[in-house]
């Protein structure tokens, strides 16, 4: 599940909370969050931001090799191709071609695999910040926390609460 899709959900429930309370609005306390600035500035998000370019880096020096091969390849045939015989120029060609649509492939894999690297990693992290959330919401006497990326139109700085939860998250995901 994405992030966008998760704080939706914790939106969600938030706001179920905040019907099936049945308290006075004037006594509800509500407090906000940035979930992306909490996975950006926690520990645990900070290390597979690292990883996530570590790997990225990785894959961009193995492809460095095959796209020096593609534009030396080009530039034979800009150069040569009219010395070459129609035959070895369209060798030459369909063989550029096919080096462009394996190194395009090849990029789509790996584009794969770091999503799927990120969302396997995201995943607990952000079954924690729910936890997190919902034992700070508890302890703080909060009748709902609602993440400003899931249309809240305005809050008071006051109410912003992702500096607190980065550092109870960094608590808990520390401990697993």
């Amino acid at each position: 599940m994405t992030l966008k899709k998760w704080m939706v959900a914790l939106a969600l429930l938030s706001a179920v909370t905040i019907a099936g309370a049945g308290t006075a609005l004037a006594e509800s306390k509500i407090g906000v969050i940035n979930g992306q600035k909490i996975l950006s500035l926690c520990d645990a998000g900070q290390t597979l931001k690292g990883q996530l370019e570590t790997r990225m880096k990785e894959l961009q020096s193995s492809f460095k090799a095959e796209d020096d091969t593609i534009v030396a390849l080009q530039q034979e045939i800009e150069k040569k191709s009219s010395a070459w015989s129609e035959d070895k120029t369209k060798e030459k060609v369909a063989e550029l071609r096919k080096k462009r649509r394996d190194m395009q492939l090849r990029n789509e894999d790996a584009k794969n695999e770091l999503q799927q690297m990120q969302d396997k990693a995201v995943k607990p992290i952000l079954e924690s910040l729910q936890d997190v959330v919902a034992a700070y919401g508890k302890k703080n006497g909060y009748t709902a926390i609602l993440d400003v990326k899931a249309g809240v139109v305005y809050f008071d700085n006051a109410a912003e609460l992702s500096e607190a939860i980065v550092k109870e998250l960094n608590v808990v995901m520390a401990k697993k």
